[in-house]
């Protein structure tokens, strides 16, 4: 006889919902049911899956320019974490550098692992990064990444459309020449918030003029160095610059005020993530606030569903962020 959760219901006078409880070790079921239940399932022949009770946190780096040093991944890993502790998922971390001899073997044995699922950091991972972690066995959700060519289930930033609504709020504020201080290492982040840059130009039918775009540094000081570097030519600036981050922005700022421009009275700038330095910069940094905390427990929460439903649709969750205005942009309306 096959063996199934109801034959298990009459063997062991639990009830149906009772046994599917115990196989899957939810709570509210005392130790003894669910081995007595375990006990009988297995002398049916009826197949349990070992229980899933580890999250591994993956943190994939391609150079650490961008993750290393940043305030911006302890909130999204104190996220993971939080919500983990909540479903009772243990939570190991683990670091891939992909420049080492091993990583294509690490990869193998973590996506081998059916015992732990896997949230996967992509902050830093390019379309070729991506090819590694394609048909895992075990459970997988990519945080703060996508794949153009792989469909992963995935939680990330709403990049593009918060870009451009900073950009439209410069617009508003009676900014017609708008810069873009944009990152030297392009993760897909950055390529998605240049797109939103773009497309507000666009909306308001103002060009985009390429002297405007200014390549920097990724950590504050080389942001620094290299806009030192071209402000020591650069004869015609914009009013104001959208950067691709607050790291990029406040390195900037700093070497915009070296070379006696004042901000926002000169020139005016807005980053993204909302770092805890925009709030002691001076002046403070007008910034995009991402909900990192938010967007790790999102993603547990997703894993989470896959384990108890054994769903197979995956989906991409944007999460919207929220416009935060401080001190650095200057209301050119009001002059």
């Amino acid at each position: 006889m096959k063996g199934t959760i109801k034959l298990i219901s009459e063997m062991t006078g639990f009830s149906p919902a009772t046994v599917s409880n115990a196989l899957n070790h939810k709570r509210g079921v005392n130790k003894q049911t669910v081995e007595r239940v375990l006990q009988v399932a297995e002398e049916i022949g009826y197949s349990v899956k070992p229980r899933i009770s580890k999250i591994k946190f993956v943190i994939y780096k391609k150079n650490g320019l961008i993750i290393n040093d940043s305030p911006f991944f302890p909130a999204v890993i104190e996220g993971v974490e939080r919500q983990a502790k909540n479903l009772q998922f243990e939570t190991v971390f683990c670091n891939i550098d992909s420049s080492s001899p091993d990583c294509a073997e690490q990869v193998h044995s973590i996506l081998e692992d059916t015992s732990a699922a896997v949230i996967l950091l992509g902050t830093e991972m390019t379309e070729q990064d991506f090819q590694l972690f394609q048909n895992p066995k075990c459970h997988l959700i990519l945080l703060d990444g996508w794949s153009d060519t792989i469909t992963f289930d995935s939680v990330l930033i709403s990049n593009t459309d918060s870009a451009c609504h900073a950009v439209e709020y410069l617009i508003e504020k009676g900014h017609k020449k708008i810069g873009y201080l944009r990152g030297r290492f392009r993760i897909k982040a950055f390529s998605y918030r240049s797109i939103g840059y773009k497309r507000a130009l666009g909306k308001a039918n103002f060009p985009i003029e390429p002297q405007h775009i200014i390549t920097l540094g990724t950590t504050t000081e080389s942001a620094y160095r290299d806009m030192v570097a071209h402000l020591e030519w650069a004869r015609d600036l914009p009013t104001a610059f959208f950067a691709d981050n607050d790291v990029i922005a406040l390195g900037a700022m700093r070497a915009l005020q070296e070379k006696g421009y004042r901000v926002p009275e000169d020139v005016s700038i807005i980053g993204f993530d909302n770092i805890p330095y925009c709030e002691i910069s001076s002046p403070r940094l007008s910034t995009i606030h991402v909900f990192k905390q938010e967007m790790g427990e999102i993603a547990v929460r997703r894993l989470n569903d896959h384990i108890r439903q054994e769903s197979k649709v995956k989906t991409k969750i944007q999460v919207c962020t929220e416009f935060v205005e401080r001190e650095s942009v200057r209301d050119l309306n009001a002059t």
